[in-house]
């Protein structure tokens, strides 16, 4: 661990006289533009490929097959009923 300690002492050292900071101005610099610009460049490569697949989804949803049994079911219990009331009422 010590030699990882002076190595990035040695770092700071060399990196302090490049990054002289004006008490009265502070920017991002270019590393803030470099952080941004990959960030960016992620998101649009993010959106672009959620994009491809959205457009694979089709939203059309199919007929439910228990739906159509129940409601095959209740038809043919009505169709069946229907036609005896209507037998009584004319006879």
């Amino acid at each position: 661990m010590p030699d990882m300690s002076s190595s990035a002492a040695l770092a700071m050292t060399h990196l302090v006289p490049l990054a002289e900071v004006d008490e009265n101005k502070v920017t991002p610099g270019v590393l803030g533009f470099i952080v941004f610009a990959v960030m960016a460049l992620a998101v649009w490569g993010l959106m672009k490929s959620m994009s491809k697949q959205m457009n694979k989804v089709d939203f059309k949803e199919g007929a439910d097959p228990k739906a159509e049994s129940a409601a095959e079911s209740r038809a043919e219990s009505e169709s069946g009923a229907a036609p005896a009331d209507s037998k009584a009422k004319q006879g």
